[in-house]
């Protein structure tokens, strides 16, 4: 296993202790099914999580987006005409009010995976969510598992007139003693420590890294101000706070 999956599998048997029970693997056939459609290797990463829960993720499973081999390869079979080969689905948007699927961007590979994607079958508009699928699946973990059970929240963003929030965050990251446990690029992060977690994201869209959106969660609320009150110290960052 490489040292990333390593990571982002301790990580999801953390928070959910036996996740792995649930996850039902591809097969050799499923996975050389779908690397023919994408026409090239797969990113290593997604060939980790099709060897892993490429049939059912368990409790990692989204409630309208079918991660499964099953339905992209369907996908191809039925509602396919011409499949552009920049693009790779891996999750099927079963809201037929809002088909955005989710998509591997293959020209744009990233840290052993690549950038993920949302949009509708054969249409040009394409929205960027994550740098890569690894962080996407952490953040939602997060958002899941870890920041439910703390006992204070909020959410909110964080911003600076340039750019560079992510990098500037990164200062009171170690005066917090929060650790990362899977790495991520300029547009997300994961942060967690025993007692608070927090997790952050914006479009890598090309735009000005100049704002960064969290969910932050601690065991108390005096600690949820003192941990803002040293990123604002410590990164001269903005933050403002979404109301309830």
């Amino acid at each position: 296993m490489h040292p990333r999956e390593d990571e982002i599998e301790r990580l999801i048997t953390r928070l959910v202790p036996d996740a792995h029970h649930g996850w039902i693997a591809a097969t050799p056939e499923d996975i050389a099914a779908i690397e023919a459609n994408a026409g090239r290797p797969l990113p290593p990463f997604y060939r980790w999580f099709l060897t892993r829960m490429g049939r059912y993720m368990g409790a990692l499973e989204y409630a309208s987006i079918d991660f499964s081999v099953e339905r992209v390869l369907l996908c191809y079979r039925e509602e396919f005409e011409e499949p552009d080969p920049r693009y790779l689905l891996i999750g099927y948007q079963c809201d037929p009010v809002v088909p955005m699927h989710i998509w591997y961007d293959l020209d744009r590979p990233n840290r052993g995976d690549a950038l993920v994607v949302t949009r509708a079958i054969g249409d040009t508009l394409v929205q960027h969510d994550f740098e890569t699928l690894r962080e996407m699946l952490a953040y939602k973990a997060m958002l899941n598992y870890r920041l439910p059970a703390l006992q204070a929240r909020c959410r909110g963003e964080f911003t600076c007139d340039g750019p560079g929030v992510r990098a500037r965050l990164e200062r009171a990251i170690e005066a917090l003693k929060f650790e990362q446990p899977i790495p991520t690029g300029p547009y997300c992060g994961i942060f967690d420590r025993p007692d608070a977690a927090m997790v952050c994201h914006v479009s890598p869209d090309g735009g000005e890294d100049d704002v960064l959106f969290f969910n932050l969660g601690a065991d108390s609320p005096g600690k949820l101000r003192r941990i803002l009150g040293v990123i604002t110290k410590e990164t001269g960052l903005d933050v403002e706070i979404d109301e309830p």
